[in-house]
């Protein structure tokens, strides 16, 4: 196995923000220019946009390694990817195979990342590793706020062992946004510091981007930072009309960036995951959404038809990589979201 990247950027990091960063701004910036942590303005709007990736420590990396990693990139080749998360409940290693067990067949690869509501999780790796067990391509989401550089290459080097189809490269929200404010945020890294670890490993990298998060106009040459760093796809956070989603794509273009772009479809079913949805940062959902999903006869069933009828709408442009599809889950109704999910998914031409 390779060993991981060890070289540091050569950029100094801005000494006011709360996570430490290099490579701001991240996709926590609220609508009126200030910081998730603090009511003060973000210091990286102060800036020169985007941060560029410094050339002496351009990324890049072996090729995918594993099999998972490279049987997805067959199925991009030939279509656009669909991914979901998996609604399995935080530290419940029972949860996992009834809600993959919906998902089989279904979907391209599932996606576990941080979550708002419940921010001690089990270590990304386990989490892969129960999720892989069910015959599931996992695509792991990696977060730097809860872990020190040696820390993270562990998580990076235990998932390319385990064989994951790819790692979710993020900063991550800061501890104090979540359910534990008492924990010590780390920050070692950021998203763009870890993608090049994750590459020289060969795993299959992405990162994520918020369309709609000050400073919009300079985030699609974000993506073309990133990609230089060695991403190799953006899944984006809710960003509005597809329209909107086009744009930030036609943006990345613009500035360069040529990795496929996975924008995220909101699927709800219930008022749980309504409210979830609004706890995220610079999360922008479809013109009335929340209007024409409350005033449904049958909440479930209309949140389905929106859901593919957005992520069609994304696919039949022919713009985007791929679509991930995910939201929140009312405790207790996991397996019955996991089915919505499914749902969507394979109307969108998952798992075919």
């Amino acid at each position: 196995m390779s060993t991981p990247v060890t070289s540091a950027p050569l950029l100094a990091r801005a000494p006011d923000c709360p996570k430490s960063m290099t490579y701001g701004p991240c996709g926590g910036v609220n609508p009126d220019d200030t910081c998730e942590v603090a009511p003060t303005t973000c210091v990286f709007l102060r800036r020169s946009l985007p941060v560029p990736w410094t050339p002496s420590a351009a990324g890049g990396g072996k090729d995918v390694a594993t099999r998972a990693g490279r049987e997805l990139q067959a199925i991009a080749r030939r279509r656009p990817l669909v991914l979901t998360g998996i609604p399995a409940r935080a530290m419940s290693s029972q949860t996992v195979a009834p809600t993959a067990a919906e998902l089989a067949g279904s979907v391209d690869a599932v996606l576990s990342g941080d979550a708002g509501r419940a921010r001690v999780q089990f270590p990304p790796s386990y989490r892969a590793a129960l999720i892989a067990a069910t015959g599931l391509r996992v695509w792991m989401g990696v977060t730097s706020r809860d872990r020190n550089r040696t820390a993270t290459d562990a998580e990076l080097a235990s998932l390319a062992a385990l064989g994951a189809a790819g790692v979710h490269c993020v900063t991550g929200d800061h501890t104090r946004t979540g359910d534990r404010p008492d924990a010590r945020p780390v920050f070692d890294l950021e998203s763009t510091t870890m993608l090049p670890r994750a590459r020289a490993l060969g795993l299959f990298a992405s990162f994520a981007e918020s369309p709609a998060a000050p400073d919009v106009a300079s985030r699609g040459a974000r993506v073309a930072q990133k990609q230089r760093a060695g991403g190799q796809l953006c899944f984006t956070q809710y960003a509005g009309d597809v329209d909107d989603e086009l744009a930030f794509v036609a943006r990345c273009r613009d500035a360069g960036a040529t990795v496929p772009v996975l924008p995220g479809v909101p699927l709800v079913v219930d008022r749980e995951g309504a409210e979830l949805l609004a706890s995220f940062h610079a999360a922008k959902l479809t013109t009335g959404f929340l209007d024409r999903l409350f005033a449904a006869r049958d909440v479930r069933a209309e949140g389905v038809r929106l859901a593919v009828a957005h992520g069609s709408a994304l696919l039949d442009s022919g713009e985007v990589g791929g679509v991930v599809v995910a939201g929140g889950v009312r405790r207790g109704h996991e397996v019955a979201y996991a089915t919505a999910l499914a749902t969507v998914a394979r109307e969108l031409g998952g798992g075919s």
